[in-house]
């Protein structure tokens, strides 16, 4: 196997020269790169990682921990990561944790193997640490930021979105459209963005004179299998409503199967308002309402953040994501 000193010697270049030119950085005229390439292409040299990430005291790799790599959430999270670092000639090294721990645990244990690996940086989403522990995690890698998450006194490193008012436009919307009887199909109970959203939902709706009281909440856990059992639940138990607002469009997807299926009309029976804006909600039957989450954007200016932490590019970063109404066919005007 070809080394970096069979390269120099056959370019009759010095070392140094030779690894300048592989790596792009430090002088060297046109000549030297010329005769370099074409010894790396005649000798096969391909660069060996180890060594070069010694050399530049650069994994030149950003790592990403996400709770699981499927749904319409981190899906397109990590396609956007991976999109900008390549874009940068950078790598992308992605882990969810050990699958067999418990949800803290297997975050905690997620991102130390990238430190361990030696990322340049690290992205971080998940609902299962403490506070105290992202700045644990940040005191042993600084270059560590959120996606979906904030936290106290970073605000810098955080990209995330206004989730209360998310769910103040989900009940206006259904209050313009004459809603007062109201259920929720909530998330799980220990995600702060949850929380956020329903509160700011249930805000909307107490100024406009719905005490929380009225409002049915069946909690479920963001799956669409949760969706069709919550639903199950209202429509056996709960109190008659015209609409449903449900905290993921996972769920509102099962919702709407759910509602369809026990012979309920969307909207005409009952209107169903999402969050997220996935990609499927635009394809389900009717076309779900949602909240439009701009994930992937979250995610691209998180990667720009450590881009230029990491490897003192200049790339424009925003830390503003509003949420936005989409207005579709499964949102009606209630029955009278």
């Amino acid at each position: 196997m070809a080394t970096i000193r069979d390269v120099a010697r056959l370019a009759g270049v010095g070392v140094a020269t030779a690894s300048r030119v592989i790596s792009g950085k430090g002088p060297f005229s046109a000549d030297a790169a010329a005769r370099v390439d074409g010894a790396i292409e005649q000798l096969g040299f391909r660069p060996s990682t180890i060594a070069r990430a010694l050399s530049l005291k650069s994994t030149e790799t950003i790592g990403v921990c996400v709770p699981d790599y499927g749904g319409p959430f981190y899906g397109p999270m990590l396609n956007a990561i991976a999109a900008e670092l390549a874009e940068q000639g950078r790598h992308m090294l992605a882990t969810s944790g050990d699958a067999d721990e418990p949800p803290r645990e297997r975050a905690l244990s997620g991102v130390q193997s990238l430190i361990d690996r030696q990322c340049d940086g690290i992205i971080l989403t998940t609902n299962a640490l403490r506070d105290a522990d992202i700045l644990d995690l940040k005191r042993r890698q600084p270059r560590l930021v959120l996606v979906n998450r904030d936290l106290k006194g970073s605000k810098a490193h955080c990209f995330t979105v206004d989730h209360k008012r998310g769910g103040r436009l989900a009940a206006r919307a259904l209050l313009e459209h004459g809603h007062r009887k109201i259920a929720v199909i909530s998330g799980l109970q220990n995600a702060a963005d949850n929380r956020q959203r329903l509160r700011g939902f249930l805000d909307e709706l107490e100024e406009a004179g719905i005490d929380r009281a009225q409002v049915t909440i069946a909690d479920s856990d963001f799956t669409a299998q949760g969706g069709w059992r919550a639903t199950e639940l209202l429509l056996h138990r709960g109190p008659r409503v015209t609409a449903l607002f449900c905290c993921n469009d996972q769920m509102a997807m099962g919702a709407l199967s759910c509602l369809q299926a026990a012979g309920k009309s969307v909207p005409g029976d009952v209107s169903v308002v999402g969050y997220d804006d996935a990609d499927i909600a635009p394809f389900l039957s009717p076309r779900l309402t949602t909240i439009h989450i701009p994930i992937a954007n979250m995610a691209l200016n998180a990667s720009r953040m450590l881009l230029n932490l990491a490897y003192g590019t200049s790339l424009p970063v925003a830390h503003e994501f509003p949420p936005t109404l989409v207005v579709r066919e499964s949102l009606g005007r209630a029955r009278k």
